[in-house]
């Protein structure tokens, strides 16, 4: 079974209160739910129409764990947490394996 990767770029931030509310909670969601963070953070260089935003990576055993994760109870309320403090995109994408 192909890995999957979980992949966040924010837009924007409008409260850093909130996301680091988020951050406490979504990391121990995550993480309990077998994901592994591979990169997160600003980006080291941006290409062609790329905007420099912060970036996360995660890496799951499955599609089908990484959707368990974000549908958790426990990332759920990460993202109570979150509220409207962040525009962001988030993507699930299977590996080439």
């Amino acid at each position: 079974m192909p890995k999957a990767y979980w992949i966040a770029t924010y837009r924007s931030i409008s409260d850093p209160t909130a996301l680091a509310e988020y951050a406490k909670l979504a990391g121990p969601a995550i993480q309990a739910a077998g994901g592994r963070f591979l990169a997160r953070g600003m980006p080291a260089q941006v290409y062609e129409s790329a905007e420099n935003q912060r970036a996360v990576l995660i890496e799951f055993e499955s599609v089908a764990k990484a959707k368990e994760a974000h549908d958790s109870a426990a990332y759920q309320a990460a993202l109570v947490a979150l509220g409207d403090g962040a525009d962001r995109d988030i993507r699930i994408i299977e590996s080439v394996e």
